[in-house]
């Protein structure tokens, strides 16, 4: 994944509703929810929410389909797992992080 597609899902998740909204719609898995479902859940107003909606599927990190009058929104998996393994992809020096090699991947010896 190209550091500015993920400096962008960052970006876009670095906001309590933004944040909010996408772990609700990984909760509810590929079949996603509906905007009225999603404004209910988190209480959020419908314009504050399409907000919210349009920035998460700039980033990419959801999709939005057209069901009838509604409009269904779910998570990009391939996205998401794209920025984690962006994040994770030189952890405990490249080797798959193990609880052998947990103490790698610690604080210990970091200075601040």
């Amino acid at each position: 994944m190209e550091t500015m597609n993920v400096i962008t899902a960052l970006s876009a998740l670095a906001q309590e509703s933004r944040l909010a909204v996408f772990r609700l719609l990984v909760q509810a898995g590929p079949q996603g929810l509906a905007a009225t479902k999603i404004a209910e859940a988190l209480e959020l107003a419908p314009s504050s929410l399409s907000f919210h909606l349009k920035e998460l599927t700039y980033a990419k990190l959801i999709r939005q389909v057209r069901e009838g009058r509604s409009l269904i929104y779910s998570v990009n998996f391939e996205t998401m797992n794209g920025v984690l393994g962006f994040l994770t992809e030189n952890c405990c020096g490249g080797n798959p992080c193990t609880p052998v090699c947990l103490p790698q991947c610690s604080n210990e010896g970091v200075s601040s």
